[in-house]
């Protein structure tokens, strides 16, 4: 696939590596802390991005105001990048068009694309995350992150994926966020409120998914059984 830089992806599936070739006067833009080390050549300047708007719709879809712009103005340089999560990173080129990712999925993306915000009123809550998705539009190279492996799905019609799962898909997909068939109503308002199990959403048209294998939410239930306590004794 076509990139506008030279990269490489290591350590793939469980901790992911990217390493970006910057040539004189490129530059990529990343979320901050997602930068592991970079060549002396680099500038690393940080600020706002994309007008007042675009910065406010990233912070409401759970990422940073702040956009750190890394350019190679001394020569050629690398730059490392890792997500902040345990797994794994894609490549997706994108041509005049968008993709919606999940809260935390985003890490850096080249010259000619913007993230901003998407309001997804009902549709929007995924996994109790929020009602805000981010939106990658324009011509360029993003890299999102997952929590796990990533799968890369090819919807032709419908699919049925549980919200904790869902990183990132194509905006040729039209998507309704609902429970699974079988519920008790208790179970069904818990699930829309809460992000429990059986809150599902259905996929429907052509296009990609990219799903992660693991869900934080279960994982923290599990950890929560072994936090310390307090003796009150």
């Amino acid at each position: 696939m076509a990139s506008d830089v030279q990269f490489e992806l290591t350590q793939q599936p469980d901790f992911a590596l990217l390493n970006v070739q910057l040539e004189q006067g490129q530059k990529i833009f990343a979320e901050p802390s997602a930068m592991a080390s970079m060549d002396p050549t680099i500038h690393l300047k940080a600020g706002f991005k994309g007008g007042l708007g675009k910065t406010l719709g990233r912070a409401l879809g759970g990422e940073s105001l702040i956009i750190n712009t890394f350019t190679a103005d001394r020569g050629p340089g690398e730059v490392t990048f890792a997500p902040g999560a345990p797994g794994d990173t894609v490549h997706y080129r994108l041509d005049m068009g968008e993709i919606l990712m999940q809260r935390g999925a985003f890490m850096c993306h080249t010259d000619g694309v913007e993230v901003t915000g998407k309001w997804g009123g009902a549709k929007g809550f995924f996994s109790g995350k929020g009602l805000i998705l981010l939106k990658a539009s324009g011509t360029g190279d993003l890299f999102f992150n997952s929590y796990g492996a990533l799968i890369e799905l090819d919807v032709r019609d419908e699919y049925i994926v549980d919200t904790g799962y869902i990183v990132a898909f194509e905006n040729t997909l039209s998507y309704d966020v609902t429970v699974l068939p079988g519920l008790k109503i208790g179970g069904k308002i818990k699930s829309f409120f809460f992000g429990g199990e059986g809150l599902v959403c259905r996929f429907r048209g052509q296009g990609k998914v990219w799903i992660q294998t693991r869900n934080v939410n279960p994982f923290l239930t599990w950890l929560y059984a072994f936090r310390p306590v307090k003796n009150k004794g």
